[in-house]
């Protein structure tokens, strides 16, 4: 997979791309990061990116050359057709469920704007796709995108050591992920679940099961709403709210 960034501060990205999952995915040529200042697609001698809006209103715009520029070297061959991604608050919801759709592709750009927002051109004949990381405003669109690129490379085949890793994950099952224990069993008095050190797989597999239906059942029902439930998770949704009501 290839992703370019475009950004105007590109030195925020450092750090990120260069350590944890995001380096090792590219010291295994699973990924290829790049980041381009689109300052340098400006035609305008000072460098300027932005202007004021046309109507007037608050705030600076940014303008469409060195966006459509920058995409246009990038984009060198008629057969690389990349989804553009930007970073937007108006944008999709990012989740699980976009970020392996996003991972099947090749080619992904983001786009990271910056002031009051982008002219409308940029919107309407580049990109592809509008995400947003949650119902919140930030400086830029910078670090929704190095979110939303953590997410997907972790996906990428042989990324991660355990390809189970990313399955079992919060929210790929449509459910949060079931606690975790580790040694030793007893720590402070506090004592791992018998049925995890038990060995018998078929019991820790079903407690896990259980454990992450009753997780999500307590801290995200709407998830709920979302999954085709089998008779045995709906017995146990049952069985929580037969217990909450004895506890209130």
């Amino acid at each position: 997979m290839k992703i370019d960034v475009l950004s105007l501060f590109p030195a925020m990205f450092e750090g990120v791309f260069g350590e944890s999952i995001l380096k090792k995915a590219q010291e295994k040529n699973a990924v290829r990061l790049n980041v381009i200042d689109f300052r340098e697609f400006s035609p305008h001698k000072q460098k300027s990116v932005d202007d004021y809006p046309y109507g007037g209103g608050a705030g600076m715009v940014l303008k469409p050359e060195p966006v459509f520029e920058a995409i246009d070297a990038i984009t060198d061959s008629n057969k690389d057709k990349p989804r553009v991604i930007l970073m937007c608050p108006q944008g999709e919801r990012f989740t699980q469920k976009k970020a392996e759709e996003l991972s099947n592709e090749p080619h992904l750009v983001f786009i990271c704007g910056h002031y009051e927002g982008y002219d409308e051109r940029i919107r309407e004949h580049l990109v592809t796709d509008e995400i947003s990381i949650g119902d919140f405003v930030l400086t830029g669109g910078e670090l929704g995108a190095m979110v939303a690129i953590d997410s997907i490379v972790r996906l990428l085949p042989e990324v991660l050591g355990n390809a189970e890793s990313a399955a079992k994950d919060s929210f790929s099952s449509g459910l949060l992920e079931h606690p975790h224990y580790t040694r030793p069993a007893v720590y402070r008095g506090l004592e791992v679940p018998g049925v995890l050190t038990s060995g018998n797989h078929a019991n820790i597999e079903e407690w896990r099961m259980k454990e992450s239906l009753r997780r999500t059942w307590e801290r995200r029902p709407d998830l709920l709403e979302e999954i085709d439930l089998n008779s045995r998770q709906k017995e146990w949704l049952q069985h929580f709210e037969k217990d909450q009501k004895n506890v209130d």
